[in-house]
């Protein structure tokens, strides 16, 4: 049976987009075939992580007015043929998607995909009503500071009033170094605020960064940390249990390293 799941966070610049291409590679990675629907309508930068931004011809607002089918906007991933993506327009603002006409495109979606990913916009605005309104599942994505995580508690808040009960956690862009000095938030303190079940904690990555300009997600690199904290996401998703990564930690020559820049 499908599954549509909507990416989410109070917050922006937490890495919501990169945690929905990432587990939207994972899944197809695994044999699922997965569709990724981007609703920042305005502001779309999924493609750009999946390096498709060339390759777009229609959009989310031509499916929803019935300009074209969707499957005419659809553009599959040039190297794992069993995920597509879904774009939304860039000109276009937040409004020209209503709830009613993502929910009818969802069921449509359904019918084809093993997991439709509902990349949300940030914040509670009309576009995270959009976004929301299909999905079975929230997965929340949040920082280890205190303003990402007030931001994570007020979508979490919001998904409970619009009747949304399975709610999970990601935690991105943990520095283990900053949280064992206790300058972030540790994970104690996250789950003490947020009261929800945790499926990915997520450790900084400068291979984040070199995978987003090269249009690849990372969970695509074989040695990249954040990569391999995506694909465990995944494998939980799927059902599977797996244990949590256990982080480095940065020893005295790394420092000096870093000092001297050796």
């Amino acid at each position: 049976m499908s599954e549509v799941i909507v990416i989410t966070s109070g917050k922006g610049g937490v890495g919501k987009t990169t945690t929905t291409a990432n587990l939207g590679m994972g899944l197809a990675m695994r044999g699922k075939k997965v569709v990724l629907v981007d609703t920042d309508t305005g502001l779309r930068n999924l493609d750009l992580l999946l390096g498709l931004e060339n390759r777009i011809m229609y959009d989310l607002v031509d499916v929803t007015q019935g300009r074209v089918p969707y499957k005419k906007a659809l553009v599959r991933h040039k190297k794992q043929e069993s995920l597509f993506l879904l774009p939304t327009s860039q000109v276009k603002d937040k409004t020209a998607v209503n709830p009613e006409e993502l929910v009818k495109l969802c069921a449509e979606l359904r019918k084809e995909f093993d997991y439709v990913l509902i990349d949300c916009p940030a914040g509670i605005e009309q576009g995270f009503q959009t976004a929301i309104a299909a999905a079975d599942c929230a997965i929340v994505v949040t920082m280890p500071e205190i303003s990402a995580v007030r931001d994570a508690d007020k979508i979490i808040g919001e998904l409970g009033r619009a009747d949304k009960e399975n709610v999970k956690l990601v935690v991105n862009r943990i520095r283990p170094q900053m949280v064992e000095k206790g300058d972030m938030l540790d994970m104690e303190d996250i789950n003490d605020i947020l009261s929800i079940e945790c499926i990915g904690q997520v450790p900084d990555d400068e291979m984040v960064v070199t995978s987003t300009n090269r249009g690849e997600p990372c969970i695509m690199m074989d040695h990249s940390l954040a990569g391999q904290a995506y694909r465990n996401i995944v494998g939980r998703i799927l059902g599977e249990k797996v244990p949590f990564m256990t982080f480095p930690k940065e020893g005295f020559f790394s420092r000096l390293k870093r000092v001297f820049n050796l």
